[in-house]
């Protein structure tokens, strides 16, 4: 029951943060105040106020209390292989695709390098700007050999790749490369993206391979500073 407790009261605190209720930057009632709140006990609020901290939403300093941390961005996982959809769907956000481009092009050398592909091959080209919100903050520059995606259509690009991928040609797309920098907002960034005054693009390249170790998918996903963080679980291990 006491368990059940201190989840309820988890729930509310993040449902006040995340309505601006408690602002960020803010401090939490104290300890005390939220104990008569409540009506419970102390040990009870200090679990829900150490989950609240574990999962990012305050900071507890000595002496000070729980301050709100900045949740306006949205949560991307690092490690994770997520489509858009999936992403928008947990978010629970007003979300929309854009298809922006959509060609069968020959391969340039970086390409060639990116999907190990030759100059016989043949390769979607997408491009598809990411609406969150009303804002258009994720431009998505995809690349799939045709040799494993032979047809995609504006329907399935607006919709899930990975979805058709995975349902209609029954492919199992197993793990993916990553690469995470800063790259300086191109000319092509400014026409499909509401960059708003920003001048840099936090850059997510994806290598991503099939169950049977097939490079099928090279990713350019450009991403507006602000809205984003990126976030990924970590466990030291002990010998």
């Amino acid at each position: 029951m006491k368990e059940n407790k201190y989840l309820t009261i988890y729930n509310d605190l993040l449902s006040k943060i995340r309505h601006g209720i408690f602002k960020a930057n803010e401090k939490l009632p104290s300890e005390n105040e939220l104990v008569q709140q409540y009506k419970t006990s102390r040990e009870t609020i200090r679990k829900a106020l150490n989950l609240l901290s574990e999962h990012g939403y305050i900071q507890k300093m000595k002496g000070k209390g729980s301050i709100v941390l900045d949740v306006s961005k949205y949560d991307f996982p690092v490690s994770g292989l997520v489509s858009f959809k999936e992403l928008a769907q947990k978010m629970k956000k007003p979300s929309k695709t854009i298809v922006c481009e959509l060609e069968l092009v020959k391969p340039d050398d970086d390409l060639k390098k990116h999907l190990n592909v030759t100059n016989k091959d043949e390769v979607w080209k997408v491009i598809r700007a990411r609406e969150i919100e009303g804002e258009k903050i994720i431009l998505d520059k995809d690349f799939f050999n045709k040799k494993f995606v032979p047809s995609l259509t504006r329907e399935i690009c607006e919709d899930s790749i990975y979805e058709y991928i995975e349902n209609v040609l029954k492919l199992k797309i197993s793990f993916a490369k990553k690469e995470i920098f800063v790259d300086k907002a191109t000319d092509e960034d400014y026409k499909y993206l509401d960059l708003d005054g920003y001048e840099h693009i936090v850059v997510v390249k994806n290598f991503v391979y099939l169950d049977d170790a097939s490079l099928f998918q090279y990713t350019e996903s450009r991403h507006r500073l602000d809205k984003f963080r990126f976030v990924d679980f970590a466990r030291r291990s002990h010998q």
